[in-house]
């Protein structure tokens, strides 16, 4: 069985002093997990995405569109988002913040979304 173990993921990831950086940690089939890295200022415009995502905060601060709506999530926060649902960040401190999307398979296909 393969597997991936990071001791320490905050640490092993240099925020960037400006722009958006990007690593991915795993691709396959089913799953992508990817870290991002924001400065402060820097927005990821609204966009919707096919597959159902969680976004997690390992650190900083930033308002978090989702659908009509705008949250502030900080170092702990927690977003999933269900398929096609329009979402953009702004950045208001350096942030770390991982994204994890879930490919489709036919078992979730035909699932009903909120």
């Amino acid at each position: 069985m393969d597997y991936k173990f990071i001791q320490d993921l905050a640490s092993s990831f240099d925020l960037p002093k400006d722009g958006i950086l990007s690593r991915v940690l795993h691709k396959d089939e089913k799953l992508n997990i990817t870290l991002f890295g924001f400065s402060p200022g820097q927005e990821l415009s609204p966009h919707s995405a096919p597959t159902p995502a969680l976004l997690y905060f390992l650190q900083g601060e930033a308002d978090v569109r989702l659908g009509h709506e705008t949250v502030h999530a900080k170092a702990g926060s927690f977003v999933y988002m269900p398929p096609m649902l329009l979402h953009g960040i702004s950045a208001k401190a350096p942030v770390m913040m991982l994204l994890v999307q879930v490919k489709e398979s036919d078992m979730t296909r035909n699932l009903p979304t909120k």
